[in-house]
């Protein structure tokens, strides 16, 4: 039997969802609460990796396990297991053939920013401080630029990891304000290694006048990271929800 979860978990105190071989990720707890339950060691496979200090508010997994155990049941067991920062909101039977990762069809990543001279130490832990001033239609100008299918190259980082390409689409991408927050949501099939920080920061750098609005094009032509703004934290970055 399969079953697929919709899990939030705050990822500050964690090394990313993945399992690592020097620290604690979020897989690694799940897959430890589901052994607490079942009695036997479980894999599940996720959407896909969030890094370091990102947090989720709809990751999707899936596993495999037979059990007579209600959904409801293996819902509520695992969240009494599971530590305070990680949660199962939803669980249910899939097919046999779903797959958490292969199948979903785009992310919805949100990216969490207040506009303040001073540091607010309630929202520090979810959100990134932006020093104002900030021209946020010039950068809702330049956001438009983004969208669509380029080669996101010189807006990642490069790691281990060597993607067969670095062309990626961007099907959504809006800036959405509220009092003092600034929000920035993106949606696309899939994204490269610190890619959405590495968007938000160049539009912000842009709306602070640090870098000029051509500096999109010319890191599309370029492929080069440095024409750009700067990588921002992980802690505002949340991946939002996952389609299918």
């Amino acid at each position: 039997m399969r079953f697929a979860m919709i899990i939030e978990y705050d990822g500050t105190d964690y090394s990313g969802w993945q399992r690592q071989k020097n620290g604690i990720s979020v897989q690694q707890r799940i897959e430890e609460a589901l052994e607490k339950l079942l009695m036997k060691k479980i894999t599940i496979v996720g959407s896909g990796r969030t890094d370091k200090g990102v947090h989720a508010e709809g990751q999707v997994a899936h596993f495999d396990a037979e059990t007579d155990l209600s959904e409801f049941k293996i819902k509520g067991s695992l969240n009494f297991f599971l530590p305070e920062d990680i949660k199962i909101r939803e669980i249910k039977r899939v097919a046999d053939d779903f797959h958490a990762q292969f199948d979903a069809k785009s992310k919805v990543y949100v990216y969490n920013t207040y506009i303040s001279r001073v540091k607010s130490p309630l929202k520090s832990r979810y959100y990134v401080q932006i020093i104002p001033p900030l021209d946020i239609e010039l950068m809702r100008e330049c956001a438009k630029k983004i969208v669509g299918k380029h080669d996101f190259s010189s807006f990642s980082v490069k790691n281990g990891d060597s993607p067969s390409t670095t062309v990626r689409l961007i099907s959504r991408l809006e800036i959405i304000e509220k009092g003092d927050e600034l929000t920035f949501e993106v949606e696309g099939p899939g994204f490269l290694y610190k890619m959405v920080r590495s968007i938000v920061g160049t539009l912000i750098w842009i709306g602070r006048g640090k870098l000029s609005p051509d500096c999109i094009e010319k890191m599309f032509d370029s492929g080069d990271r440095a024409l750009g703004g700067k990588t921002l934290a992980a802690n505002g970055l949340v991946l939002k929800k996952v389609k299918y």
